[in-house]
């Protein structure tokens, strides 16, 4: 076999591949297996008509689509091995002639990854807040763990800020009852917000027995985003008394004898959180100034699936009703065009994104061993909340396991470069970040969780190398076939 390459921009190429057909011998073979299979043909046993009665019943050309289907696949990752080229999504396969007992030679354009320069990381210099703990946040954190022991108690009065309330809904659009609306007995605490818009301001006033209609928009069902009227009966209003802050308290919520000790511990979990916090807030700066400082020229087709995904996700929440997804982009003041170009922007940062981080990560040689891919996985199964197998057994059928490994490889290339780059508070003192950012090549995860760096819509730039498996579909002398690259497997 004969390949060469041809660079047609910064992110794509073209590869031209001469097969001889006595390469092809393997094909030919399997080639006559399966059709014999799949013909009757009298005299012969499913299976044992021989070559020439096959070609003699189906014609020549029956049997060369069937070679070439089969072959390009293997042919085309051949090429791909030897111009050591590093391909992007899907290449676009023609063949370009098929010279019976001579030679089969097709050519394959696909989006390549770009060559560029990444910045001395060990430049970057960013701010972030300061971390301090005060007395009322340890307060407030105590009276939360207080409402977890508290005990409710029926009040004759009307409802107010905190209350909790059992009350009934109904709902009609347009005159009509939504009954997927309607609910009674619903316990539900004034102001925390987790219910419907305008929930909190019509109940607050209610005594029991008492009722109101407020008008809101749906938020989900065969109604989501229609504006509806809501019906709140009060049934009850209770408030929460909370158990004394003291030492028996501690005892009875912690592990502690005191409550000064209780008091110290959360304080301690206050400033953790707070570290994490800023350990993300110096992870979301720097990353903003490597992207900043890095020029990378996009690919198209990377970038149109993108964009494609992100359009195809927002509209999906509507029944992908384009009429409804215009009346709610009306209703946020917001054009068609203004979400196109925000979609545009908001694709264009999350491929880039993608890319620079794959560079940090080839050029550190950052690997990802089976023990981090399992904990990416438990991670996501959390967050779907669902069983880690099940999870992963969803993620092989769809073929992700690959977008999940380089999830977790752009989340450590990226603490690579927080760990290089300098990072100090608002009073100037550096901030030590080994707590999270391991000096070993570790990180915590929640730090470098994929979501962060965007590359969990679509992921469309995935970590493929030579070798990787391809698929194709039918090869004819159309331009425009297609043979499909998969990304790169990884256990699990």
């Amino acid at each position: 076999m004969k390949s060469t390459v041809e660079q047609l921009s910064p992110t794509r190429v073209k590869i031209n591949v001469e097969v001889p057909f006595d390469e092809l011998k393997p094909n030919f073979d399997r080639a006559y297996r399966k059709l014999a299979q799949q013909v009757r043909i009298p005299g012969f046993r499913p299976g044992k008509a021989p070559a020439r009665i096959l070609e003699s019943r189906l014609g020549r050309g029956v049997v060369l689509d069937e070679v070439v289907n089969e072959a390009i696949p293997a042919k085309y990752s051949e090429a791909v091995t030897a111009e050591e080229v590093r391909p992007l999504g899907r290449p676009d396969i023609e063949v370009t002639e098929i010279k019976d007992g001579e030679q089969l030679a097709f050519t394959a354009e696909v989006d390549i990854r770009p060559e560029f320069d990444l910045p001395d990381a060990s430049g970057f210099a960013v701010t972030v807040d300061d971390v301090e703990v005060s007395d009322d946040e340890v307060a407030e954190q105590l009276d939360a763990l207080r409402g977890r022991f508290g005990t409710l108690t029926g009040v004759e009065r009307p409802a107010a800020k905190d209350d909790f309330v059992v009350v009934d809904l109904s709902a009609t659009v347009d005159g009509k009852e939504v009954e997927e609306a309607a609910t009674s007995g619903l316990s539900y605490q004034i102001g925390s917000g987790g219910l419907i818009e305008g929930i909190d301001e019509a109940l607050t006033g209610l005594s029991a027995d008492e009722s109101t209609t407020f008008t809101t928009t749906l938020v989900a069902g065969e109604h989501a985003n229609s504006e509806a009227a809501v019906t709140a009966k009060v049934t009850a209003v209770k408030e929460r008394e909370l158990p004394e802050a003291d030492d028996e308290f501690a005892q009875l919520a912690s592990e502690f004898d005191t409550l000064d000790e209780l008091r110290a511990d959360l304080r301690d979990r206050l400033g953790k959180a707070k570290r994490m916090q800023q350990a993300a807030q110096a992870r979301d700066k720097v990353l903003e100034a490597l992207l900043d400082a890095t020029e990378v020229p996009l690919p198209g087709s990377v970038l149109e699936a993108e964009l494609e995904v992100r359009t195809h996700d927002a509209i999906h929440a509507f029944d992908h009703d384009e009429a409804r997804f215009a009346e709610w982009l009306t209703e946020q003041g917001q054009t068609r065009e203004e979400f196109d170009a925000e979609a545009k922007k908001d694709a264009e940062r999350s491929v880039k994104t993608q890319l620079v981080l794959d560079a940090v990560a080839d050029a550190e040689e950052v690997g990802v061993s089976d023990m981090e891919l399992t904990q990416q996985i438990v991670s996501q199964a959390q967050r779907f909340g669902i069983a880690p197998e099940e999870f992963l057994q969803r993620t092989q059928q769809a073929g992700q396991l690959g977008a999940v490994y380089a999830d977790v490889r752009r989340g450590k290339a990226l603490a690579s470069v927080v760990r290089q780059a300098t990072v100090t508070d608002e009073a100037g003192t550096e901030v030590d970040l080994s707590e999270f950012l391991g000096d070993d090549g570790s990180a915590d995860a929640e730090v470098i969780d994929a979501e962060v760096i965007d590359a969990e819509a679509g992921d469309q730039v995935e970590g493929t190398e030579a070798g990787d498996q391809v698929e194709a579909g039918e090869a004819s002398d159309d331009a425009g076939d297609q043979v499909e690259q998969e990304s790169a497997p990884a256990k699990a």
